[in-house]
């Protein structure tokens, strides 16, 4: 599809751009107005996003996309890339459309307290954040809105951050979804590496198909899968969203309906074109799809709560719409556009009718819910509407989406097992409906449980106008199609990554797929007549409470501070020897494994003739070394160790470097002295307490660490030497410095401020060392052990 530059502002200066970013900058004004105004009003910022992405759909639908390019940070040539295609503008029109129907919804049903402004700041940053990641035509821009939806959601899920089980569930959406979003950023990282372009746009020109069936890319598909199923809440990583229920209506409706629940949807729609080279793709869809669906249809069957089992068939719609994108087929891509609208349109409005019932009544259980038609004619007349969709019941658009469902699944020839999950979802589609209609509305009303509340009845009309218009939609959409058509061909287009033309129409005729249609609605009606047994036996099955994957959430976080506590015990006991002995190890056997890996080590010629005399010291020290370590008294280790340093005193001297040599003279000298004069005052040990084990792990670090560095100098002396560096510093040092003497004029001068540092830290670690032997209790320590005192040849 082509694409248009968008350079010239329009709409009033209403670029993409502004669009997304308009939330963000009106956010300080929406918490005042929420505060201290009517906070109706604020669903005039949605409506004009609105207004503002349905003026770009002619040129979207005719012409192709809408790029935009700003400059985020010039200097690193780092620009931020939105695209508007049929995908991204179908998202973005139910991101803001809908959101105009909660933000007038949420106004009524919240009360107003300190909580409000709060709430809707967090829902403006909400939708900023997706209608970011929509439009993003960069990984990484689309990685960072990702995660902004993750944070805002953590915000309002855990609203009441007074309640226990909203923190908890706001706790456990973010692990889940944050830790989703790590792999997939590794996934984006190796995409966009492979393919050298994070822009999306050009994932599809870089020729990485064959890659994509290699070892790295069935890694890249797998992060990215992974990143998109706990987003969208595939099985497994699909019961947070169930636990979420507890965040106030408004969030249900939006978030966990037709936004943030199908921005994985989204991720994978928009890649499936490059990603569906990639032999594990399909496979790994339709299995994911077909395990969520079977999951979900379950687990709405057993709540008695409205808001659960609309989330659970939510997990139900999701599973289909991944499978429909796993198809990889052009029917199944108009399909899953069709699908994606139905969706979001019917249940918005379900959840929506949810908050007003329990508005109206006090409770959300259908068991103790029906005849409520009489009383809420409006929201009876709204939840039908939508329960219709939602069934697939004709002349409204789930009807039509349904149908090409199951035309789409035989046309691509889809596993049996995944097209008969698919059939029986549906059918639990339909039994949820009715319970949901039929039964709260039209059923018999229970006994009264002897409990005071307000009479049912409509609630205001800011309550009840976005339910309505959303139902009425679908209605409108489900008989006349063709308004419709031209936006689902674009979404479908960017899908399948080709133009995909295909009629929708309400009515094809008596074919085999109408008879599934009349099949599953069949199977539906006798599960809803069934399901007041169903349901008490699905409730009372204690597997999926003991084994399902909530608990299975809570075991892991048990065995994840099991694990921490256990690694904090034995990484941080407390023993400086012991960090020691652990960083200088792993510093030595990473050093030793990454040089024999690379090849890099190297030793120098063997020295011969005069320079073989050279060899008597390095053995002499050794000498020295050992004796120190065997050493009996602290007289002879103290000998044993000023032989070490004159001995590399001696090397200096040889080496040409009379004045290094003679320093290195000087501090031994004074080295033996001041350990002579200071070990007469240390308090008295006992011998060596470690164990024969503890022995053999120092003495194999240590010889470790020693062979590292053995090895790198051999490898450094090996390496051609560079005379530059030394050359500027002959040349430079007495025009620069006015010094005769290198090594003086290098330290004092040219590295001035290393040599300072040097001193400073040397006087800091020494004047810490007199504060921590002065004490006081040192001083008791020192005469707890100082009787009798230390012997000079006895340790």
């Amino acid at each position: 599809m082509n694409a248009i530059a968008l350079t010239i502002p329009t709409l009033c200066g209403m670029t993409l751009f502004l669009l997304i970013i308009l939330p963000l900058l009106a956010a300080p004004g929406i918490f005042l107005l929420a505060r201290f105004g009517k906070p109706a009003f604020l669903a005039l910022l949605p409506a004009l996003l609105f207004c503002g992405f349905a003026y770009f759909a002619p040129t979207v639908m005719e012409q192709g996309a809408i790029v935009q390019h700003v400059q985020w940070i010039p200097s690193l040539d780092i620009s931020l890339s939105f695209r508007l295609d049929g995908l991204a503008l179908t998202f973005a029109l139910l991101i803001t459309g809908i959101g105009t129907a909660v933000f007038l919804y949420a106004s009524s049903y919240l009360p107003g307290n300190w909580q409000t402004p709060r709430f809707f700041t967090a829902l403006n940053v909400f939708m900023a954040s997706m209608l970011g990641a929509v439009v993003s035509d960069d990984l990484l821009g689309l990685l960072v809105f990702w995660e902004l939806t993750s944070l805002s959601s953590f915000i309002l899920i855990g609203h009441d951050p007074a309640r226990a089980e909203s923190r908890r569930s706001a706790q456990q959406g973010m692990l889940i979804t944050v830790a989703g979003g790590l792999a997939m950023l590794a996934g984006m990282i190796l995409l966009g590496t492979l393919a050298g372009t994070y822009r999306i746009s050009e994932l599809s020109t870089a020729g990485i198909g064959a890659v994509l069936s290699t070892p790295p890319g069935t890694a890249i598909v797998l992060l990215i899968t992974i990143g998109a199923f706990s987003k969208s809440a595939q099985f497994p990583l699909h019961s947070w969203l169930a636990n979420a229920m507890v965040a106030p209506t408004p969030v249900s409706a939006y978030l966990h309906s037709a936004t943030m629940v199908k921005l994985g949807v989204y991720l994978l729609a928009r890649l499936n074109p490059v990603l569906s080279a990639a032999e594990i793709w399909t496979p790994l869809l339709l299995a994911a799809g077909t395990l969520t669906m079977l999951c979900g249809s379950v687990l709405a069957l057993r709540e008695t709560d409205l808001k659960r089992i609309l989330a659970y068939t939510t997990i139900v719609s999701l599973g289909m719409l991944i499978t429909l994108i796993g198809a990889n087929h052009p029917l199944a891509a108009i399909a899953m556009a069709v699908f994606l609208v139905v969706h979001a349109l019917y249940k918005a409005c379900l959840f929506m009718v949810a908050g007003i019932i329990d508005h109206g009544t006090g409770t959300r259980d259908s068991t103790l819910l029906g005849g409520l038609a009489g009383a809420m004619p409006i929201t009876a007349a709204t939840a039908c509407l939508a329960s219709l969709s939602m069934a697939g019941i004709p002349p409204m658009l789930g009807f039509i989406g349904k149908e090409l469902i199951y035309e789409a699944g035989l046309a691509a020839r889809l596993p049996h097992i995944t097209f008969a999950v698919v059939i029986l979802a549906n059918a639990c589609m339909v039994a949820i409906a009715g319970i949901l209609a039929l039964k709260c509305f039209f059923g018999r009303a229970p006994a009264a449980p002897g409990r005071s509340h307000p009479v049912p009845r409509d609630p205001a009309a800011a309550m009840w106008a976005g339910p309505l218009v959303l139902a009425a939609l679908s209605l409108a959409f489900g008989l006349m199609p063709g308004w419709i058509q031209g936006l689902l061909a674009a979404t479908a287009a960017s899908v399948q990554g080709q133009t995909v033309d295909f009629p929708l129409s309400l009515w094809h005729g008596f074919t085999p797929i109408l008879a599934l249609s009349a099949a599953t609605l069949a199977a539906g009606a006798g599960i809803y007549i069934l399901w007041s047994r169903i349901q008490p036996r699905l409730r009372s099955c204690g597997i999926i409470d003991r084994w399902g994957p909530d608990a299975l959430y809570d075991r892991m976080l048990g065995w994840l501070a099991a694990l921490s506590n256990w690694q904090t015990g034995l990484i941080q006991t407390g023993s400086l020897r012991h960090y020691m002995a652990m960083s200088v190890g792993i510093v030595a056997i990473a050093g030793l494994l990454a040089m024999v890996a690379n090849d890099a080590l190297a030793l120098p010629p063997p020295p011969t003739g005069a320079a073989g005399m050279k060899l008597m010291l390095p053995l002499l020290l050794i000498a020295a070394c050992i004796m120190v370590l065997r050493s009996g008294s602290f007289l002879q280790g103290i000998i044993a160790a000023g032989t070490v340093g004159f001995g590399v005193a001696v090397a200096f001297l040889l080496g040409g470097a009379p004045d290094l040599a003679f320093t290195q003279f000087s501090v031994e000298a004074l080295s033996v002295v001041i350990l002579l004069a200071v070990i007469g005052h240390m308090p008295f040990r006992a011998g060596d307490r470690r164990s024969p084990g503890q022995r053999g792990r120092d003495a194999f670090i240590s010889a470790a660490f020693g062979l590292m560095i053995v090895a790198v100098m051999l490898s450094v002396v090996a390496l051609p030497f560079n005379e530059a560096l030394s050359d500027f510093f002959r040349e430079s040092s007495y025009p620069l410095a006015h010094g005769r003497n290198l090594v003086n004029v290098i330290i004092v001068d040219f590295r001035a401020l290393d040599t300072l540092g040097e001193i400073t830290v040397l006087a800091l670690a020494a004047l810490a060392a007199i504060a921590v032997f002065f004490s006081p209790g040192k001083e008791d320590e020192r005469k707890a052990g100082a009787a009798p005192a230390p012997s000079m040849e006895k340790r």
